[in-house]
């Protein structure tokens, strides 16, 4: 089913329009989900998350245009995931990996995402280990700074400075690069 056609039975309140979503789209938001999991939780809460993403495409059909429900069921997934975590007290995993956001399907823009994924990668690697962390805490995985404090033994207003002094590194070094 197309697209376009699964969006109008969702708006429609039609069941096939969301069995369409799901066909088309399972396997990918379970791939997000999966991947800020990163296997800290049950395979049935990875399953529930999944399945809140596509109850929550179903309650906002009218918010979903053609072209951009990708990436509207990546963004949801990836901060249920995290609510989860969050919700159930776990840490939030951190992995060499961290930045590798997967792009959308453009083949010939995926070579130069990679290299800004790359130049960005090196600037945060470039952070001292322990900025580095609570920078990736707080922008990557979405702790607060009191979150991303505490779970490092820091002062917040210790995190708040070194979050700001990250900033200004990385805005250089990328400015230095042309990517901002």
């Amino acid at each position: 089913m197309r697209e376009k056609a699964i969006l109008r039975k969702l708006r429609a309140r039609d069941p096939a329009g969301l069995e369409g979503l799901m066909d088309a789209y399972l396997p990918y938001v379970s791939a997000v989900v999966w991947g800020v999991l990163r296997g800290a939780m049950s395979p049935e809460d990875g399953e529930e998350v999944a399945s809140d993403v596509f109850l929550a495409a179903w309650e906002q059909a009218d918010d979903l245009r053609p072209g951009r429900v990708k990436a509207w069921l990546g963004a949801v997934a990836r901060n249920k995931a995290k609510n989860k975590l969050r919700q159930t007290g776990r840490a939030l995993p951190l992995e060499e990996d961290a930045l590798e956001l997967p792009g959308p399907d453009d083949p010939a823009g995926e070579l130069e995402r990679a290299e800004e994924r790359a130049l960005v990668r090196r600037a945060v690697d470039s952070l001292p280990a322990q900025d580095r962390e609570l920078f990736l805490r707080h922008y990557y995985y979405a702790q607060s700074v009191k979150e991303a404090a505490a779970a490092m033994g820091l002062n917040e207003s210790t995190a708040k400075t070194r979050l700001r002094r990250g900033r200004m590194k990385l805005k250089k070094l990328l400015e230095k690069e042309e990517l901002i």
